[in-house]
């Protein structure tokens, strides 16, 4: 079935969302492109599996409806743009909002799903909100936010590429020493793998470890959400 522009009544604002799909919701965490045509076939995805899937608009504060792609430079510098003047912390609180919605209408548990930008945001919404499960795909400085660790009590997923050219080694280093201690979160590593491995049609996609890592999230958000 189609999936539909809904809009959530944040703390700030109003703000629009793509939504498709019934059951568990899931909070579908943008890249720095938006809500674009990616991040829709992977909400629409999300609800074949049998989820709620909601990708909130979360450059709405810089500018609404953003919907560019990776295929041009003029689109990279601008992501780039946006990517520079977009607050984590604004961004988390818009999440939290979603995650409101999403209890709302959905039929139990909430999760959350974010690949990129919306990797690092799946880690701090593990770390500030009830969300039951996250899974972040090559999320980008969370070596910069690892003091909130602690707050991690609901599983957390990471899948990290090992040749990822905006998590150099050292920064992985640090995020698997730095969780390693807490029993809520697994990692997994795909050597040789550069960012965004996932992203089907990207530059640096891999069809084996795309399908590992959806196959891994797959089962993991079903035993956790559903």
């Amino acid at each position: 079935m189609p999936g539909k522009d809904i809009t959530i009544n944040g703390p700030d604002g109003a703000f629009m969302a793509y939504e498709n799909g019934d059951g568990p919701a899931l909070i579908v965490i943008q890249e720095i492109f938006g809500v674009n045509q990616v991040m829709r076939d992977l909400v629409d995805g999300y609800a074949d599996q049998g989820f709620r899937a909601i990708c909130p608009d979360l450059f709405w504060r810089i500018e609404p409806g953003v919907t560019i792609t990776d295929k041009t430079k003029a689109e990279w510098d601008k992501a780039f743009d946006l990517f520079g003047k977009f607050d984590p912390d604004l961004g988390v609180k818009d999440i939290a909002a979603t995650l409101d919605y999403a209890r709302r209408v959905g039929t139990g548990k909430v999760g959350a799903v974010g690949y990129c930008l919306g990797g690092l945001l799946a880690y701090l919404t593990a770390c500030r909100t009830d969300a039951d499960a996250c899974v972040g795909f090559y999320g980008v400085n969370i070596q910069e936010r690892l003091d909130e660790a602690d707050d991690i009590h609901k599983p957390l997923m990471l899948h990290m590429a090992g040749e990822d050219g905006f998590v150099p080694k050292a920064a992985q280093k640090q995020i698997v020493d730095g969780l390693d201690s807490n029993g809520h979160v697994t990692i997994h590593s795909y050597p040789g793998r550069d960012h965004a491995f996932a992203r089907e049609g990207g530059e640096h996609f891999d069809a084996a470890d795309a399908d590992l890592a959806n196959t891994r999230t797959r089962a993991f958000l079903q035993q956790h959400l559903t």
